[in-house]
C-alpha cells in the first residue's frame, strides 16, 4: 500500500486503539492489537504489512511454562525476538540460551529457531521484515481475551507459512553473549550489550545494527533519566517505532501527545512529526527503525561508552546537536523547537 505524501503526513493524528490498515500514524496500549491463539500460545499482532507499508509486521507471544515453537525458519523474512517479561529458551542449531527480559535473539532469512516457555505469562515480541511473516495468523480465527486459555494444550505449533525442520534441542550453556556479530547470522545478545553510544543522561545500545539484519532495520534499546521534549522533526526515508520497556515516555505525534508505559506502541511513519519526553528514571526505551538509513545517527550524535548505563550529567548536551549540525546528510528535517505543551517538565 502506498504511503501518504509526506504534507499529508504531517497532518494525520495517530490512530489510537487500533490497527489502522494502512501506512499512518498509529498507538496501541499493552495487549491491545489482532489476537490469535495456537498451540497454546496467544499472538497479538501489534503490526502487519499493511498498517506499515510492507516494511515490517510485529507480535507479541504470550503463553504458559512449557509452551513451545518448534525449530522453524522463513526463507525471505529477518526476524528479532525481545523478551519482555517472564523467562524464555531460545535454539538456534547447535546452541541454546536460557533468556530474560532485555535478552533478544536475531535471526537470519532462512535460519531455523525454536522457543520454549519456561515461566508463566512469559511474553516475546517477534518483530520481522519485510512484513508478511505473520500473515498466515489471518487465517486463524479471532480471539477477543488477552490471556491464553487456562489448561490449553502446549503440544507446539510450526507457524504458517514456515518451514519445520528436525533438529536437536542442545542444553543451554551460560556465554555472555555481549557483542554483535560482523555480518548477517544468528546470535543471542544479553540485556544492557551490544554496541554503546552515551547521550546526555541516556545511554543508546545497538542490539542489532544494518549489517546484521541485511539493512532492514536497527534496533536500539535507549536507557534514560527524566528529560524534556526533543526538537520536533520528521524523517522522509525511515519508519520509527517506540516500544516502552519501563518506565514513561512522552510522545508527541503530529500534534497530539501520548503517554508511553510498559508494553505500550506507536509507529511513527516516514513524514510523520514527533518528539518524545522521558517522565520516569530508568526508563527503556526499544527503538525499531525500518530500514537502517538512520543508524549513523546514534554514532555521530554519541559517545562510544564501555558502560552499560550512563552517568547522569556526564555527557555535554551539545554533543547531540553539534553532531546533528556536523553531518547535514542525516535523515532528519527539524521543524521548530520541543513542543509548546511540555506536560513532560512537570514531573
Amino acid at each position: 500500500m502506498t504511503s501518504p505524501d509526506t504534507e499529508t503526513m504531517h497532518g494525520l493524528a495517530p490512530v489510537v486503539g487500533a490497527l489502522p490498515g494502512e501506512p499512518v500514524p498509529y498507538y496501541l496500549a499493552s495487549g491491545e492489537g489482532l489476537r490469535f491463539e495456537t498451540g497454546g500460545l496467544l499472538w497479538t499482532v501489534i503490526a502487519r504489512a499493511r498498517d506499515t507499508g510492507g516494511l515490517f509486521d510485529a507480535a507479541f507471544v504470550l503463553g504458559p511454562r512449557g509452551a513451545e515453537i518448534p525449530f522453524h525458519s522463513f526463507t525471505g523474512h529477518q526476524r528479532s525476538f525481545h523478551v519482555f517479561e517472564g523467562s524464555a529458551q531460545f535454539w538456534l542449531p547447535g546452541e541454546s540460551r536460557v533468556l530474560v527480559p532485555g535478552d533478544s535473539v536475531h535471526v537470519p532469512p532462512g535460519t531455523p529457531v525454536a522457543c520454549r516457555m519456561l515461566s508463566h505469562l512469559t511474553k516475546v515480541l517477534q518483530y520481522s521484515a519485510p512484513g508478511g511473516a505473520l500473515d498466515g495468523l489471518a487465517g486463524t480465527a479471532n480471539v477477543e481475551r488477552h490471556l491464553y486459555a487456562a489448561g490449553a494444550d502446549v503440544t507446539g505449533e510450526v507457524p504458517s507459512m514456515a518451514t519445520r525442520h528436525d533438529l536437536p534441542l542442545v542444553a543451554p550453556s551460560a556465554e555472555w553473549d555481549d557483542t554483535l556479530p560482523a555480518g548477517t547470522e544468528g546470535y543471542f545478545l544479553r540485556s544492557r550489550t551490544g554496541e554503546r553510544r552515551g547521550w546526555p543522561d541516556a545511554v543508546n545500545s545497538f542490539l542489532a545494527r544494518g549489517r546484521n539484519t541485511g539493512g532492514h532495520y536497527v534496533a536500539v534499546n535507549t536507557l534514560a533519566a527524566p528529560q524534556p521534549y526533543v526538537i520536533r522533526h520528521f524523517h522522509r526515508r525511515h519508519t520509527e517505532n517506540f516500544l516502552c520497556l519501563s518506565g514513561r515516555i512522552w510522545l508527541w505525534v503530529n500534534g497530539e501527545e501520548i503517554l508511553l508505559t510498559p508494553g505500550d506502541f506507536l509507529h511513527a511513519p516516514a513524514g510523520a512529526v514527533h518528539s518524545f519526553a522521558v517522565t520516569a528514571h530508568n526508563t527503556q526505551l526499544l527503538g525499531l527503525l525500518t530500514s537502517d538509513v538512520f543508524e549513523p545517527f546514534f554514532d555521530v550524535t554519541g559517545v562510544p561508552t564501555d558502560d552499560h548505563v550512563h552517568t547522569e550529567g556526564l555527557i555535554d548536551p551539545s554533543v547531540v546537536a553539534g553532531g546533528i549540525r556536523a553531518n547535514p546528510d542525516l535523515d532528519v528535517v527539524v521543524v521548530g523547537g520541543p513542543p509548546d505543551r511540555v506536560r513532560a517538565s512537570g514531573l
